[in-house]
């Protein structure tokens, strides 16, 4: 039964989340790891679940989750954006619950280069008047 199986991509800053919901009771595994053990952070595990508990559906779907790339915060980020958007594709009705909590648009804030000159993105060197 491969066709239970919803697949969502989620990205936040530099990670890449690939997201997968299958029915089940609503247990959470990242990188073959449970939640409470990856994330340390209570507030990231509420990041994580947020689409699920908007949508109503936190025991109704098991998460299968691989990500890499940026850090814990950026990698909550962006497993909720992969989770939201594979909620849609099980069911299109959520759009306007996870459209309205904002969960299905890309964080567009990226970590800014460095410039020539200039010891960080915009941190000048010291300046000495002698």
């Amino acid at each position: 039964m491969a066709s239970t199986k919803f697949y969502g991509t989620g990205r936040r800053k530099s990670s890449v989340a690939r997201v997968y919901l299958v029915p089940g009771t609503g247990k959470i595994t990242i990188n073959k790891r449970d939640i409470d053990e990856y994330f340390g952070l209570e507030t990231l595990k509420v990041v994580v679940r947020q689409p699920l508990v908007a949508t109503e559906t936190a025991d109704k779907f098991d998460v299968l989750v691989n990500v890499h790339g940026g850090g814990f915060t950026g990698q909550a980020g962006a497993i909720r954006h992969g989770i939201s958007r594979a909620l849609l594709e099980a069911d299109a009705e959520y759009r306007p619950v996870l459209k309205s909590a904002g969960y299905l648009t890309r964080d567009p804030r990226m970590k800014e280069r460095k410039k020539y000159g200039l010891k960080a993105a915009r941190r000048a060197p010291q300046f000495s008047k002698r």
